[in-house]
C-alpha cells in the first residue's frame, strides 16, 4: 500500500495528493501516468503524474471528484493509504530542444499533467510560454509552479476574473502572432484541445495533445480508450497518452466520451 503523506485542496472537488511511491518517483518521466485503486474491489483509476520528488520518494497526483471512485480518493487524508498504485505507464513526452518557442497550454485540471512537460521543456533549454485557462480564477491551479519553469505565463478566464477574458485559443494565437512558435502542447478538456489543434493547423505548427481523460483500464485490455488518429485506431493507454493533435478525430472522441458522463 502507498501512504498519502500530504493532502491539499485546490477547490471543493479537486485535491492534490503527495503519495509515497519511491520506485515510480525514480522512473517517471513527463507524460507518464499511474493506475491507483482505493479499497479492495475498487475501480482502477488512471492518473497522470503531476510531479515527483526522488529524494522523498513521492509522486504528486491531482484528482478531480467526478464519480464514486474519485470521490473516495479525494476523501482520503494524510496518513491514509491507496490500496494499489502501479506505474509509471504510457509513453513519455518527447522532450527536445526547439529553435523557437514552445507554447504549453492547459485547461482546468489539465494543468496538472502539463506541469512536468513545462518543466522538461524548460530544462531542455527551450523558451516556454505557458497559457493557463479556466472558467474563473478559482479553477486556475498550479500557477506558481508553472511560472517557476516558464519564461512567460498567460492566464485566460471565461469570466475575466483573472488574466485576460477569453478562451485559451485567443491566448495561444496572441503568442503565435508575436513570436516564432515551434511546437504547441495542449492538455485539457477534449473540446479545448480540438480548437487549439484547429488553430495551430492553420498556422502549420506541430501540436501534441494528451488524451488521458478517456482512459479507463490503463493496460489496453478494455478498449474503452480507443481513438482514431490519422485514420487508424489507437489505444490511449498503450499508444499514448500523447498524440499528434492534428491527426486526432476529436469529434468522434467527444461523442464517445459522453458515455462516461456521470449521471449520479
Amino acid at each position: 500500500m502507498n501512504v498519502i503523506v500530504e493532502k491539499s485542496r485546490f477547490s471543493e472537488n479537486v485535491v492534490r495528493l503527495v503519495v509515497e511511491a519511491p520506485d515510480v518517483a525514480r522512473a517517471r518521466k513527463p507524460g507518464h501516468f499511474v493506475i491507483v485503486r482505493c479499497g479492495e474491489g475498487g475501480e482502477r483509476i488512471p492518473l497522470t503524474i503531476s510531479d515527483a520528488d526522488e529524494t522523498r520518494g513521492t509522486i504528486t497526483l491531482v484528482v478531480q471528484a467526478v464519480g464514486v471512485s474519485t470521490r473516495k480518493i479525494c476523501a482520503l487524508e494524510a496518513g491514509d493509504t491507496l490500496t494499489d498504485l502501479v506505474g509509471p505507464l504510457g509513453r513519455a513526452t518527447d522532450i527536445v530542444k526547439h529553435d523557437g518557442t514552445v507554447v504549453c497550454c492547459g485547461g482546468g485540471v489539465g494543468i496538472a499533467p502539463l506541469l512536468p512537460i513545462v518543466k522538461g521543456m524548460k530544462e531542455a533549454g527551450n523558451r516556454v510560454v505557458s497559457v493557463l485557462a479556466a472558467r474563473n480564477k478559482d479553477l486556475i491551479i498550479l500557477e506558481d509552479e508553472v511560472r517557476r519553469y516558464s519564461d512567460e505565463v498567460v492566464i485566460m478566464t471565461d469570466d475575466g476574473s483573472a488574466g485576460t477574458k477569453g478562451l485559451v485559443t485567443a491566448g495561444v494565437e496572441d503568442v503565435i502572432k508575436r513570436e516564432k512558435v515551434s511546437e504547441v502542447v495542449a492538455i485539457g478538456p477534449a473540446v479545448m484541445m480540438k480548437f487549439v489543434a484547429l488553430l495551430t493547423k492553420k498556422y502549420e505548427i506541430p501540436t501534441i495533445c494528451s488524451l488521458n481523460t478517456i482512459m479507463v483500464d490503463g493496460t489496453g485490455m478494455c478498449g474503452a480508450c480507443r481513438v482514431s488518429v490519422g485514420g487508424k485506431m489507437r489505444f490511449v493507454c498503450v499508444d499514448g497518452p500523447e498524440f499528434d493533435a492534428h491527426q486526432v478525430d476529436f469529434d468522434n472522441m467527444i461523442m464517445r466520451m459522453k458515455a462516461y458522463d456521470s449521471h449520479e
